[in-house]
């Protein structure tokens, strides 16, 4: 059995958040808008854009919500369960990209409006892990593991249902919403353990 425990991973704070579609962008913007980046993230070739959006439910709205980029075939609001409840919505826990039959919400940019059928979600916690770390640990794509967090604050969790995503264009890194990490007093570069 692989003692996971000398291998621990950076964790990072996944704040509300959209990804956007091309055609989505466009309407949002203005024709031929581009993602404009303003940060590198720990994912390679996913970067914190300059553009924001107001999200908005027939109860309430959000405004400043940043997209990440690049674009993606679908656009994908994801909030925590405390947003949820300020917004009115009740969004189903997704992993990212699956978002059949979730939660309709309304984003309004600069140049226009997108009402979205559904696409708001509150995101499954996760692992994304290149395949030379995964094999160390001893995981397989899309394993549910258990991770110990929050170790050393005082409010160390044992955080189960956590889905690992293996990919070559992945770097090891923790994602948890904020909801998740004021429970066990996490701060962003903090390091998990898988169990």
């Amino acid at each position: 059995m692989t003692d996971r425990s000398k291998k621990p991973i950076m964790a990072n704070i996944s704040n509300r958040h959209l990804h956007v579609s091309e055609e989505d962008l466009q309407i949002l913007f203005g024709a031929g808008s581009k993602l404009t980046n303003i940060r590198d993230l720990v994912q390679p070739g996913q970067y914190a854009c300059k553009e924001t959006v107001t999200i908005v439910t027939p109860k309430n709205k959000i405004e400043n919500v940043r997209i990440i980029g690049p674009t993606r075939k679908q656009t994908q609001v994801e909030v925590s369960k405390t947003d949820s409840f300020f917004l009115g919505v009740n969004p189903p826990v997704r992993e990212s990209g699956k978002l059949e039959a979730s939660t309709p919400i309304t984003l309004i940019g600069p140049k226009g409006k997108v009402d979205l059928k559904e696409g708001c979600v509150i995101a499954k916690r996760h692992v994304h892990l290149a395949p030379a770390d995964a094999q160390e640990l001893g995981i397989k794509d899309t394993e549910v593991v258990q991770i110990k967090v929050g170790i050393g604050t005082g409010r160390e969790t044992i955080f189960g249902d956590v889905i690992c995503r293996v990919k070559s264009d992945f770097a090891a890194e923790c994602h948890l919403d904020t909801d998740e990490a004021n429970a066990c007093l996490l701060k962003n570069g903090d390091k998990i353990v898988i169990l």
